[in-house]
């Protein structure tokens, strides 16, 4: 039943796409040699991108002027030349995403508190403690301070690197993505065609489990904390797919990856794209668009280069499995160590 609904909703996803859409079918990949995350050899877990300037790397590209031109006098620039350059081919397009993953929240400081296996087979599944609350959990003052510093990062990357900011903004519906997102793009120098606003999509949301923190809240909420936020066509009052101690299997979440990055690139032309999303979504993500597992920390970024292509002829089929339903214990185990993540330590 669950499977079902989520299919309805892909389906729902897909007729977003102009009619056309049906014959033909977006080929993703990732142009690699652009950034260090694309490099085998970059760590996930010790990479900086703020250090790094988002981890581009210092290249000539065939785009490049013959003499010196001011107008191209940061590696920003001349990439932004580049990618120009490539939107020239037929039948095919280049896109900058900047996937972005929300500062740390209340459940994921919990997850800390209480270690891995407590907190999957016990807390999680509670909206909080009577101290904190975690079901669609906000920023902790640590994941408000990562979001800034990030801010700061942009700041940067426009007044100095002259980077060409996001064109369109895309944010998951759940509240630490949604705060996330306007404190790290508040008060920047923007164009004026290409202002802050994002707009609200329900399958940029977190691989959905028995977890309250991936329930999200009803769309008057939202609205209420994000008046200027934009939803897409068709977001319902509430959460229509979060289901009590049931999981979304990866196969599902990749299908609707797949929808959601086709329903933005079938309707926005921008070259420059900004999602704000969680840990397993952007995993997800980059699964589809064929890039290399790059695991991010709270409040961290990654930007993709994304070649794509048209093709005529229907997609391949996909099908949507059964979701899983997830144990649990009724008092939160003792153990910490994380062979107990399927609750078989249960007291």
């Amino acid at each position: 039943m669950i499977a079902s609904s989520l299919l309805y909703g892909l389906l729902a996803a897909a007729s977003m796409v102009d009619a056309a859409s049906q014959k033909k079918q977006i080929k993703y990949e990732v142009v690699t040699g652009i950034f260090q995350q694309d490099d085998n050899s970059t760590d996930p877990s010790t990479f900086n991108f703020i250090d790094s300037n988002f981890g581009l790397i210092n290249r000539t590209y065939p785009s490049d002027p013959k003499s010196p031109d001011s107008k191209y006098a940061t590696q920003w620039q001349r990439l932004n030349k580049y990618i120009k350059s490539l939107n020239k081919e037929k039948k095919t397009r280049y896109s900058l995403l900047f996937l972005g993953r929300h500062g740390e929240g209340f459940h994921n400081a919990a997850e800390t508190y209480f270690g891995t296996p407590a907190w999957n087979c016990y807390w999680s599944e509670l909206d909080g403690n009577g101290t904190v609350t975690w079901a669609d959990a906000k920023l902790t003052q640590d994941g408000i301070k990562q979001a800034q510093d990030v801010n700061t990062f942009w700041k940067h990357l426009i007044n100095d690197e002259k980077i060409t900011p996001p064109e369109s903004y895309y944010t998951s519906p759940l509240y630490r993505c949604l705060d996330t997102a306007k404190i790290t793009f508040s008060n920047l120098t923007l164009p004026k065609k290409s202002p802050f606003v994002p707009t609200i999509k329900e399958f940029l949301r977190e691989g959905i489990s028995a977890h309250t923190c991936d329930r999200r809240s009803n769309k008057t909420y939202i609205h209420q904390n994000f008046p200027s936020y934009k939803f897409e066509k068709g977001f319902p009052e509430n959460d229509p797919y979060w289901k009590e101690l049931m999981a979304e299997p990866s196969a599902d979440q990749d299908i609707r990856s797949k929808a959601v990055l086709d329903d933005i690139f079938s309707n926005d032309d921008s070259t420059y794209i900004s999602v704000t999303s969680h840990s397993g979504e952007i995993s997800s993500l980059l699964r589809v668009l064929g890039h290399r597992v790059f695991k991010l920390a709270t409040g961290a970024a990654i930007p993709v280069l994304v070649k794509q292509t048209t093709l005529s002829g229907d997609a391949p089929a996909t099908t949507t499995v059964p979701w899983n339903s997830q144990a649990t214990c009724t008092a939160p185990p003792t153990i910490r160590d994380s062979s107990c993540n399927d609750c078989s330590c249960c007291l």
